[in-house]
């Protein structure tokens, strides 16, 4: 794996909406690079981002305020050798939360060492938890897809298929029928963890639909904020295709389910057909619906067999 690079700036700036804080000391060098070797070993981002009570190389560090407290009850001598401690394993970045005040000597030997040092008033669980999402974007593995990726009924839906299928113009009644758009075009696939998959938009194509003879739609300043989602787990493929490629590559009733696989995680696949006067919208809803049926253990194609073999049974009996 390639050393994981972390802007300072990027960080401070990407947050501070959110959570309001300063940047109070270390502003030599905002740009810091992880160590190869600590990516190597950290098996998710929540193992670079932590409290004082686990000081680890290239760890960015929480300050709460019972690290402050830490701090402050030592003599000054001890918390001379705390604080160089700190320093000296050279984290990306430190951050003093629960609105608590940085100890002098811990600015002053920031500013020394150029490591960049945040204060705010937010709560120190909810910074970490912040900051490791952050981070967790760039450990995921991933991959860039075309399509278009929606949330219909809760469920995060990828529509694929041929170029000049009319996936956008799905799209765009799905949406005016009240689901919402995640992207269009491209979406950027995280693996997230060992069975999950999320979609996002490349920020380039946010909240935009492009619709062959009309061009680009702003999703949300024409349907508003409910139309468009940030993010949303990929749960099921939707693969459109011509009347006759169905005919020729695909069965009418699968025998098993379709899957296909993103990241070495299968991800459940449905096929439909284009053809004049099929109301696609109307067969995607029905083939979500079917998928959220199958993920609760209802399959309705099993039982059907079952059926089947019921009254087989019933009519060979004397």
């Amino acid at each position: 794996m390639k050393p994981i690079s972390i802007s300072a700036e990027a960080l401070f700036e990407e947050h501070q909406p959110s959570l309001h804080w300063e940047w109070i000391a270390g502003h030599a060098h905002p740009e810091r690079r992880f160590d190869e070797a600590a990516v190597r070993d950290a098996r998710s981002a929540a193992d670079l981002v932590g409290y004082l009570n686990y000081i680890h190389p290239y760890r960015v560090q929480l300050v709460g305020r019972r690290e402050v407290a830490y701090l402050a009850d030592a003599p000054v001598e001890v918390l001379e050798r705390r604080i160089q401690r700190i320093v000296t394993l050279e984290p990306p970045v430190i951050i003093v939360a629960d609105d608590q005040r940085a100890p002098d000597r811990l600015v002053a030997m920031c500013d020394r060492a150029e490591i960049p040092l945040f204060i705010t008033s937010s709560s120190a669980g909810h910074v970490i938890d912040v900051v490791r999402s952050y981070l967790s974007q760039l450990f995921a593995e991933r991959t860039t897809r075309h399509g278009v990726f929606m949330d219909i009924l809760g469920l995060g839906v990828l529509l694929t298929g041929e170029s000049g299928l009319g996936k956008s113009e799905l799209g765009l009644e799905l949406i005016s029928r009240g689901h919402g758009l995640v992207a269009d075009d491209a979406v950027d696939l995280y693996r997230v963890s060992q069975s999950t998959l999320e979609g996002r938009c490349p920020d380039l194509l946010m909240n935009l639909l492009e619709v062959r003879g009309i061009g680009l739609l702003d999703i949300k300043a024409i349907f508003g904020e409910t139309a468009v989602r940030r993010k949303m787990r990929l749960k099921l493929i939707v693969h459109l295709v011509r009347k006759e490629t169905m005919e020729r590559e695909f069965e009418r009733l699968p025998y098993e389910p379709l899957y296909e696989e993103i990241l070495e995680i299968p991800i459940r696949k449905v096929v439909i057909a284009v053809d004049a006067g099929r109301n696609l919208a109307v067969l995607v809803e029905a083939a979500v619906r079917n998928t959220i049926l199958q993920l609760r253990g209802i399959d309705t194609y099993q039982e059907f067999i079952a059926r089947h073999q019921a009254a087989m049974d019933s009519i060979r009996e004397p």
